[in-house]
């Protein structure tokens, strides 16, 4: 799962801004999907990629995971998988001193969600965090690495992956990646002509002592790395999928890529020759929600192209699917299950998808963060209209930037049809 990327970033989606061989290549040779949808920001999409259930039931403040809550990785481990995560867990702890200090520690610990072995980085609290890409600060299996200087977060957690498959290689295992990259801070990547000079600031005393955990003193965070990030994540997926492949593996893995959010609002792709798309993360709009989707299984998957709605409370559903495994007794799923279509049959596709989009919720307690006025926002979105609870609605297909809505006043006999049959979904999600 990519940080921070939305569908406008790869080029099988007809993005022309970056490189992104290794992700084309499996779309080509597997299912694509167009109009996948998750939350318009990380921890609310991961709670609900996690558990298979709507934000409303379960979701508790944002970096936070509810320490109650039964993850895939649970059910899995529980039905005899060997489980792993690496990558950026943040679901603990978020919350600075000074903001909401009543919400530190009300997460979910990392060993207690489900995960055989781990390798993460942010476990503990937000000031502890540190860097997520180069020096990076790194949680594996009960203790911080203290051999990270001048390597990269993303290699580690990959290599980490690779080895955890081959000493399963002979047992049923499930891997959860949720990558760093391309999460801000706008940093040089290894692969950046700027990675040497970057790599020697950083190493003085003076650079460390300034350096906080977002961004690097003296670097400015400039957008202009995110290409580099793009392209080098795209690289650590290509060498996940060839390390899966030197170990006979290919074959017996399901690949599911998906991103977290939309892309950042301070950068602009392009797709095709001359459509620019403005990243749209923490936005309801589309370029807040929209997501690549690819699934790569050879042998099971064929090349397709789906338009079918997805959002993020079906991957569960889906995996479980997929391997035939059961979820436990009397346990809430949201979702609908998307593997059929991986199959190429039809499938039972959703009409519609549902947000409750409230990242900052606990409302009830008093926070100094800005970010903690940000409103509830609920809509329900079909393939061609999208209603607001506030009641605007709108025709997607015409206006993906929302910018003329249509008021009930003014219905007519086909909007209202659609209107009140959207209210109605709207009504049941309590």
């Amino acid at each position: 799962m990519s940080d921070d990327l939305g569908y406008e970033t790869l080029g099988c989606n007809g993005g022309t801004s970056y490189n992104t061989p290794a992700l084309n290549e499996l779309a080509e040779t597997g299912a694509r999907f167009e109009s996948a949808h998750v939350q318009p920001l990380c921890t609310p999409t991961r709670v609900q990629l996690m558990t298979g259930k709507y934000n409303f039931r379960n979701y508790i403040g944002f970096g936070l995971i509810d320490p109650s809550e039964i993850t895939f990785g649970h059910i899995f481990r529980n039905s005899g998988y060997k489980t792993c995560i690496a990558g950026k867990w943040q679901l603990y702890s978020y919350s600075p001193l000074d903001e909401s200090p009543e919400l530190r520690n009300k997460g979910q610990k990392i060993e207690d969600s489900g995960f055989d072995e781990y390798c993460v980085w942010h476990a503990h609290h937000t000031e502890e965090k540190g860097s997520r890409y180069k020096d990076p600060v790194i949680y594996q299996n009960g203790k911080y690495l203290t051999n990270t200087e001048n390597k990269y977060g993303d290699d580690i957690f990959c290599d980490y992956i690779l080895d955890f498959a081959k000493r399963n290689q002979t047992k049923n295992f499930f891997a959860y990646f949720p990558m760093a990259l391309t999460h801000r801070p706008f940093e040089p990547t290894p692969d950046s002509p700027e990675w040497e000079e970057f790599e020697s600031y950083t190493n003085t005393s003076e650079s460390k002592k300034g350096r906080n955990f977002d961004t690097v003193e003296g670097w400015d965070d400039n957008p202009k790395y995110y290409k580099d990030m793009v392209e080098y994540h795209d690289k650590i997926i290509g060498r996940l999928i060839e390390g899966l492949e030197k170990l006979g593996l290919r074959e017996d893995t399901l690949i599911i890529y998906v991103g977290d959010n939309g892309s950042p609002q301070e950068v602009c792709s392009i797709m095709h020759k001359h459509d620019e798309v403005c990243g749209g993360k923490g936005l309801t709009k589309d370029t807040g929600t929209h997501v690549p989707l690819i699934c790569n299984q050879p042998g099971t998957i064929s090349p397709m192209v789906s338009d079918d709605l997805i959002d993020s409370t079906d991957f569960l559903p889906t995996i479980i699917e997929a391997t035939k495994i059961n979820s436990p007794e009397n346990f809430q799923i949201d979702g609908r299950s998307f593997y059929p279509q991986l199959l190429g049959n039809k499938g039972n596709p959703r009409d519609w998808i549902f947000f409750h989009f409230d990242p900052m919720s606990p409302r009830s307690i008093t926070s100094k963060s800005p970010a903690a006025a940000k409103p509830l926002i609920r809509f329900i979105r079909s393939k061609k209209w999208k209603l607001y609870e506030d009641g605007r609605l709108y025709n997607m297909t015409n206006d993906r930037d929302e910018e003329t809505p249509f008021l009930s006043a003014n219905d007519n006999t086909e909007k209202s049809e659609i209107r009140q049959s959207l209210k109605n979904v709207l009504k049941n999600m309590k």
